[in-house]
C-alpha cells in the first residue's frame, strides 16, 4: 500500500477523516518511536509519545496548517518524550546523552527559560532563524545536527545512520554548532 504525501494527510486532517492519524503513524511513525526512545530509554514510554503527538496533531490540525508535517510531527513528539523525561527525573537521562547534547548547545543557543509574551516571541523568532539556518548547511551536515539535537541520537547511532566516522561526525556537529552561532549572531538573536 502506497504511503500519502504530506498535503493529502493534511486534507484528511482539515476534513477530519481520522485516516489522518493512520497515514501520519504510517510515514513518520519509525521515526518518532525511534527520537522518543532516544530520548526516554523506553520503548513502552515512546510508544506512548507517540500516540500523545498523533492526539495532539489531530487537536492541532486545523487550525494549524504546518509547512512540512514530518518537522511538525517529529517536533511535537520530540516536545512530549522532553516533558515526560524532565518529569521523571531519572539519573540516566538520555542514555546519558542528554546533559552532554545540551551543553554542546548552551554557547548557541541563549537560555529561554521564563514563560512570557516576549520569550514566546524570542523563541518563534529563534524557531525560524534555526529553520532559515538549517537551509543553509550541507544536506550531510543538517542531518547529523537534527539526529543529534532533535532526536537525541548519540555519537555511535549518528556513525551508524550515516556511514560516517566518529571523527567526521564530532567534526561536522563543531563546525555545524559554530556556524550555528555566527549565524544567530548575525540575526541579533545571541
Amino acid at each position: 500500500m502506497q504511503i500519502a504525501d504530506d498535503t493529502d494527510i493534511l486534507a484528511l486532517y482539515r476534513a477530519r477523516d481520522q485516516k489522518a492519524i493512520a497515514e501520519t503513524d504510517k510515514k513518520f511513525g519509525s521515526l518518532c518511536r525511534r527520537i522518543a526512545q532516544g530520548i526516554l530509554g523506553s520503548h513502552e514510554d515512546a510508544e506512548e509519545c507517540c500516540n500523545d503527538a498523533l492526539f495532539r496533531l489531530w487537536e492541532a490540525i486545523p487550525p494549524a496548517e504546518p509547512q512540512n508535517l514530518g518537522a511538525y510531527c517529529v517536533t511535537t513528539v520530540r516536545n512530549i518524550a522532553c516533558n515526560r523525561r524532565a518529569k521523571q527525573k531519572t539519573a540516566k537521562r538520555g542514555n546519558g546523552e542528554l546533559p552532554v547534547m545540551l551543553d554542546e548547545l548552551a554557547e548557541c543557543v541563549p537560555d529561554r527559560a521564563s514563560e512570557t509574551p516576549l520569550s514566546a516571541l524570542e523563541m518563534k523568532a529563534m524557531t525560524d532563524a534555526l529553520n532559515r539556518f538549517l537551509g543553509t548547511v550541507s544536506p550531510e551536515a543538517r542531518t547529523m545536527f537534527i539526529l543529534r539535537y532533535w532526536g537525541g541520537m548519540g555519537i555511535t547511532d549518528i556513525m551508524k545512520k550515516c556511514g560516517a566516522g566518529r571523527s567526521s561526525v564530532k567534526m561536522t556537529l563543531m563546525r555545524t554548532r559554530n556556524k550555528l552561532k555566527a549565524f544567530l549572531r548575525e540575526e541579533d538573536l545571541l
